[in-house]
């Protein structure tokens, strides 16, 4: 079995013994701690798709995902049909979105730093309209929603609506592993490639860099849009503040960085180790955005590539030099 795959096996294993490990009955707090980190993971995935790869900063992450929250949400109730069926909706409302903002700034030769400006003033944009739309969107009171309940499933192999909640956001989460690798190992990874290293010897070459650029933004942005509802999900209501910059840019953003820039595993291990962080320093009231911004600065000193990238060079360097002993003890004079 290709080794990628293999280690996709083996986190789709961790991902089914969690609830069988930390969820326990009545304490929801734990269950909820691991949705958040499987539900940031994918997101950070899809950020670096499109910024890792392509240098296409997008800081509305969190507008995308209310995006595909409000047009599940909205066109659910509004015809009395499931999420499930309007779930693919909204993340293709989100994906058109993304592709022609990416699109824009591609025709245009946007820098990133552009991109980053017009992308946020677009996340401000969009909740602020969110919150006006009192009427459609319930403003900052919100909706209930609790539509993508599987109590069929729970139903019929005794399960726990967290524990269900938890597997579903995982089957998207491996699916987007798998795509992950499949893209980077594929053309368009070869394409996002050349376009990072140099974007004008790229187009020397003959590559349609809009294109390409267009389709991260569209990947990215779509999945962006299906993860949103399960926000919704996990809190029972709908509001602007759940996809506020906040509470969603910001924190994918250092998942990433923490986690390791393009790489497969750089956003599971960022968005572990950084909700896990924020959860432990919750107790330290007042103090703890102090505390947290200062192992963030820890964090980027020690591991300034990202903890993936790190411990890859660490065990690249040690397998070296075993392979260096093991011909030294075995040199042989005048062989």
């Amino acid at each position: 079995m290709n080794w990628d795959y293999s280690r996709i096996l083996a986190v789709g294993v961790i991902l089914f013994a969690i609830p069988q490990m930390f969820f326990a009955p009545n304490v929801s707090y734990f269950s909820r701690i691991f949705v958040l980190m499987a539900l940031y993971a994918i997101l950070a995935m899809a950020l670096n798709i499109v910024f890792g790869h392509t240098d296409q900063l997008l800081l509305f992450t969190g507008a995308i995902t209310g995006v595909g929250t409000y047009t599940t949400v909205l066109i659910a109730q509004g015809y009395g049909i499931s999420p499930w069926i309007t779930l693919f909706l909204g993340a293709l409302v989100a994906g058109v979105i993304g592709a022609i903002v990416c699109y824009v700034a591609a025709i245009r030769e946007l820098t990133v730093i552009v991109i980053s400006i017009l992308t946020l003033a677009l996340q401000f944009s969009i909740i602020e309209l969110f919150n006006s739309l009192r009427d459609i969107t319930g403003g900052v009171t919100g909706l209930a929603f609790s539509g993508l309940r599987l109590e069929v499933i729970e139903n019929t192999f005794g399960l726990r609506e967290d524990a269900v909640l938890f597997y579903t956001i995982s089957v998207i989460l491996l699916g987007v592993l798998l795509l992950y690798r499949n893209l980077m190992n594929s053309k368009y990874g070869l394409a996002f490639e050349m376009i990072r290293q140099d974007e004008t010897a790229a187009e020397s070459a003959g590559l349609n860099v809009v294109k390409y650029k267009t389709f991260a933004g569209f990947i990215a942005t779509f999945i962006m849009g299906l993860t949103g509802p399960f926000f919704g999900q996990l809190s029972g209501y709908v509001t602007p503040n759940l996809f506020s910059f906040n509470s969603i840019d910001v924190l994918i953003l250092i998942m990433l960085i923490v986690g390791g820039l393009r790489t497969m595993y750089g956003p599971l291990v960022g968005a572990a180790l950084i909700i896990f962080l924020n959860e432990q320093l919750r107790s330290f009231a007042e103090f703890r955005s102090i505390l947290f911004g200062a192992l963030l600065i820890v964090l980027f000193l020690y591991f300034r590539d990202g903890i993936v990238p790190f411990v890859n060079d660490r065990l690249e360097k040690s397998n070296l030099k075993r392979r260096v002993a093991k011909r030294v003890t075995n040199f042989r004079p005048g062989s």
